[in-house]
């Protein structure tokens, strides 16, 4: 490996270490204020533990179907389909009805928060705003991509405010350095404390207050850097873009305009390069904080809580270090893992031509020395951490949908209490028995579509900057004999994931 390489492959590696000490920093600086309970405190009827039983059943299937695929997939299969068309009157007309009715769900939390009654089950700014927005339009995302530039009731009122002015407002331009920062930020905040860790969600006026500040801010930030902002400041629009990217459903622009509705492959989108540092590292946080959302409801932390709360004497901010802690250790074995990833597929570039398949005699394996730099220096391939950032989405969806789908139908269903109806049981239908199981399968098919993924991102990172020679030849690309050992760490980060869901969705939960 030449000095440049090496040279390369450790700032990859220090630029990581960095992104993980700020990521940290930013928790611990945003969260002191806390006052951590547990979870959610919804709790239905669905609160039950799978077998033991499903747990080992389904991390074997995991095990089995990622052997399977390896060894049986030469090429990352693709998948697109056309359903129907959407003409544009009717997308126009229905994306305008569902931002007229959210922004009147964001006035109605302000409102009920602040003047509605004060029981949590009976105040419309708790019922919607833990259970339908954040997690139920996260549900909607991971079936049909990302709805939030409809719905976002902050570009509602940054699009009013443009047209009055005849123009988009912008002071100045976004820092590129600034990343996707401010969303990771909000993230750890809302998502990773707020939302798990406090009491927040059982009290009205604190969600009513919670939601304007978020409002001001982001809206804030538009005025200031535009709709940029959106894109890397708001974290709605960064997490539910990040989880659409699983969707196998897709709206695609027509000429002429309108949609066309079809079925893509769930891993196609996955397996692209991320644009950020940051970004990746939003990406570890969701399947962290999914993780830990169901793992602080269970007997098994609350142990835990209470027991390094006696050894060290502390008080209850303990459970925002527990959370913080464990964010690091993810974003920690992230970079190692990519970083070995990264060194074997450079090696698997430079061996590509000595393995005795007739490319020692391949002009361009010559020309470049055998290890791939003048393909590099023609077209350099992103770094590790941001080629394979995107593969551990579909792990976070399967597992948000598995922990949050019947929590989500259960509060849908509590929402007709609010004007004297009788409450609904949208899931009525549904077993316990059934349930466990989809419990399983949700999440086992997460970790399937993260491997094509990975499969897929590992490919196209051992074959970038192939070049044409002068007689029209190609350089071969690494055998799969190397193809699988570059693949093996991020194979063993995600089965990894994977069995710390299932074992997660089997514990019990505190009562």
């Amino acid at each position: 490996m030449s000095t440049g390489r090496r040279l390369r492959t450790r700032t990859g590696a220090t630029t990581g270490a960095r992104t993980v000490a700020r990521t940290l920093l930013v928790a611990v600086v945003l969260s002191l204020a806390a006052r951590p309970v547990a979870a959610h405190q919804f709790s239905s009827r669905f609160d039950a533990p799978i077998p033991l039983e499903l747990l080992y059943g389904g991390a074997a299937v995991a095990v089995g179907a990622t052997a399977v695929l390896l060894a049986a997939v030469d090429e990352t299969p693709t998948l697109r389909r056309r359903l129907f068309a959407v003409p544009r009157s009717v997308g126009r007309a229905a994306s305008a009805a569902a931002r007229a009715a959210f922004f009147l769900a964001f006035v109605g939390v302000l409102v009920a928060g602040l003047v509605g009654p004060r029981a949590a089950a009976e105040n419309f700014a708790t019922l919607f705003t833990w259970s339908i927005w954040v997690k139920g339009v996260g549900l909607v995302a991971i079936a049909a991509g990302s709805p939030w530039w409809a719905l976002s009731p902050w570009r509602t009122l940054y699009d009013a405010l443009c047209r009055l002015e005849g123009g988009e407002i912008r002071l100045r331009a976004y820092p590129a350095g600034l990343g996707h920062w401010p969303a990771l930020a909000w993230f750890v905040v809302l998502v990773g404390v707020a939302e798990n860790l406090t009491q927040v969600p059982q009290l009205p006026t604190a969600t009513a207050v919670v939601v304007a500040v978020y409002a001001l801010v982001t809206l804030a930030g538009a005025l200031l850097f535009g709709r940029e902002w959106f894109e890397r400041g708001d974290v709605f629009e960064v997490l539910y873009d990040l989880l659409g990217r699983t969707a196998p459903l897709s709206a695609t622009p027509r000429d002429g305009g309108g949609w066309v509705v079809g079925l893509r492959a769930p891993w196609r989108d996955c397996s692209a390069p991320l644009s950020t540092r940051t970004l990746t590292a939003f990406v570890v946080a969701m399947v962290y904080t999914v993780t830990f959302d169901g793992f602080a409801e269970s007997p098994l932390y609350q142990s835990l809580y209470f027991g390094v709360r006696e050894a060290f004497g502390v008080g209850p901010s303990v459970s925002v270090v527990l959370y913080e802690a464990g964010l690091f250790g993810f974003l920690l074995a992230y970079v190692l893992v990519v970083v070995a990833v990264d060194r074997l597929t450079r090696l698997a570039r430079g061996r590509s031509g000595s393995e005795g398949d007739g490319s020692r005699g391949d002009p361009e394996a010559k020309a470049d020395g055998g290890g791939g730099r003048a393909s590099d220096s023609v077209s350099p391939p992103p770094s590790a951490a941001l080629a394979f950032g995107g593969t551990l989405l579909p792990i976070a969806a399967g597992y948000e949908v598995a922990h949050n789908y019947a929590f989500v139908a259960t509060y849908v269903g509590r929402l007709p209490t609010l004007a004297g109806f009788d409450s609904a049981d949208p899931l009525w239908w549904l077993s316990i028995p059934a349930f466990w199981i989809s419990q399983v399968v949700l999440i086992v098919a997460g970790h399937v579509v993260a491997v094509v993924a990975a499969d897929a991102a590992v490919r196209r990172r051992l074959t970038v900057g192939r070049i044409q020679s002068g007689d029209g030849t190609r350089r071969r690309a690494p055998s799969k004999r190397w193809a699988l050992l570059a693949h093996a760490p991020l194979v063993a980060l995600m089965v990894g994931y994977t069995a710390l869901s299932l074992w997660v969705v089997s514990l019990p939960v505190a009562g």
